[in-house]
């Protein structure tokens, strides 16, 4: 039974679009309510890094709405037009890449509405529809010659004439005869030819009122009357973009009554809004045209909760090795307590996975699957665990911020002050302090945030998050003496060290808070403070 457990580990999907939305929808497991919160007709951003479940997420959405009998379109930027291609290519006027992807973007919708009614056909009204869905794809249709146009007309005239006799006689002493023949031939030939040529270029045009008011008319001919627009991948238009294609959305879908839109980005990389000195601003403003946004990477903390935590994980791991235990025709375990107990040599090996994780789904499952592979017929210890964290961490974090050679340096510092110095896997920033270094290392998920808004009796009126470094940072410290004695150092003693997050309300947090301007001072390479 243990070389099946490990061989449905190393068969579970590591990205979420690998799999069928029957497989996705048997194995979600939701976390903190999010599915309710996000299933209101209100509009949401969701953000959370790669690997937090945003397509998963997206994709149990949808289901759930076709089972109802409403139409969901779900969209995967990475898949419109060439992203890294024109709209990425700086030679071409922004103003023209923008209006390529909103076309794109639109006959996306409009070919999945189209598939959406020929699927439906049976409750919605082709004939109504129809004209609606063309009116649709007309208003994004549009396209403009800009440029001077020449037209050359050209005339040409033959004709030809002729004409040809020719008269013989012939006599004999028996008879004479006469012969004659006459050829006349006339011929004319006349050809007029008209030339226009166009010299300028075709530049796509979205009339945005036009769009939407097409786009209403179709939703009103829709199952239940409406349609939830879920768009995944968002971050993957280039950063210049997304405020113009925000503002298409604003404009001609968030108004439309019946329409929902759910967006998931990575926070780093999204730009929803710019200032523009004529109308305010240009895209959408969160917590105004969208309600409310979620951030997947908060939950994924569990409030610091470790029970909670490893509860979260075993119904991730024992849901996706049934899928694929089911699928091979083995036995099934009968509980998660029962997998657990198959699968590792011991209860806190487990946890070990839920530790090196650090909150991120698809981290544990590629931990997970590096695991069972070195196990390969035997139970997994915790000395697998750390072997596969290690490296995974090398194999994929640390190649991306290798490549990154000022949040390299950055990180190398962080474990001499952090790790090393204070032999604690944690530091404070103050609560809105952006650094473009610490968002990159955050983005890569060589740093998580464990909580947000701590605060302290010696340093009144000021907020802190609270920053830990990423496990495979310091996996081959652990068991020495360098090893992390806690997450925060909040004192002289080797007692003074805060295991757990604390809540709220520290007696001093002064030698937990880090000081970016000494890295900065000291490597004056790097890019400065933002």
């Amino acid at each position: 039974m243990t070389s099946q457990i490990n061989l449905a580990f190393l068969r579970i999907a590591k990205r979420a679009e690998r799999q069928d939305d029957a497989t996705l929808a048997r194995t979600f497991v939701d976390f903190g309510a999010v599915v309710a919160a996000l299933s209101s007709v209100d509009h949401h951003i969701v953000f959370g890094r790669r690997g937090t479940g945003k397509t998963h997420l997206l994709t149990v959405l949808r289901k759930a709405r076709e089972d109802e009998g409403t139409v969901a379109i779900q969209l995967d930027m990475r898949n419109l037009g060439s992203t890294g291609g024109v709209y990425a290519d700086p030679s071409i006027a922004v103003a023209q890449r923008a209006t390529r992807l909103l076309v794109d973007v639109l006959a996306a919708i409009h070919g999945q509405l189209f598939e959406q009614a020929v699927a439906n056909d049976g409750r919605v009204d082709l004939g109504l529809a129809g004209p609606a869905l063309d009116e649709l794809f007309e208003a994004h249709g549009t396209v403009k010659v800009v440029g001077s146009t020449t037209v050359e007309t050209t005339a040409a005239a033959e004709s030809s004439y002729g004409a040809e006799a020719k008269v013989g006689a012939t006599a004999s002493l028996s008879a004479a005869s006469f012969s004659g023949e006459l050829k006349t031939s006339e011929g004319g030939k006349e050809a007029v030819t008209a030339k226009k040529t166009v010299v300028g270029q075709e530049i796509h045009r979205v009339n945005f009122g036009s769009v939407g008011n097409a786009l209403r008319k179709v939703v009103q001919m829709l199952p239940n009357r409406r349609m939830w627009l879920l768009i995944d991948e968002w971050s993957e238009v280039p950063l210049d973009l997304q405020p113009m294609l925000a503002d298409l959305i604003r404009r001609a879908v968030l108004p439309i009554q019946g329409v929902t839109v759910k967006i998931a980005a990575i926070e780093q990389r999204s730009r929803f809004m710019v200032p523009d000195t004529t109308v305010g601003h240009v895209g959408i403003e969160l917590g105004a045209d969208v309600s409310a946004s979620v951030n997947l990477d908060d939950y994924m903390v569990f409030d610091n909760d470790d029970e909670k935590a490893v509860a979260f994980f075993k119904s991730l791991v024992y849901k996706h090795a049934c899928a694929e235990l089911e699928d091979a025709k083995v036995p099934l375990p009968k509980d998660e307590a029962a997998l657990i107990s198959a699968g590792f040599t011991q209860g806190n090996a487990f946890e070990e996975v839920v530790r090196a994780c650090e909150g991120v789904p698809r981290d544990a499952i590629n931990i997970l699957s590096a695991a069972a592979q070195r196990a390969n017929d035997a139970t997994i210890s915790v000395g697998d665990v750390r072997t596969a964290a290690q490296g995974w961490y090398l194999g994929s974090k640390d190649a991306a911020v290798s490549a990154h050679g000022d949040a390299k340096r950055l990180l190398s510092w962080l474990i001499d002050r952090v790790i090393k110095e204070r032999r604690a896997k944690g530091f404070l920033l103050e609560s809105g302090m952006r650094d473009p270094l610490i968002d990159f290392l955050y983005d890569e998920r060589v740093l998580h945030v464990l909580r947000k808004g701590i605060s302290a009796k010696d340093q009144p009126g000021r907020r802190y998050n609270v920053y830990g470094i990423d496990y495979g940072c310091y996996v081959d410290l652990i068991s020495t003496a360098r090893a992390p004695q806690g997450v925060l150092d909040i004192g002289d003693a080797a007692a003074d060290y805060s295991v757990t997050v604390p809540h709220t309300d520290l007696r001093s947090i002064r030698r937990c808070i880090l000081d970016l301007p000494e890295f900065y001072q000291a490597d004056s390479p790097a890019t400065s403070i933002t």
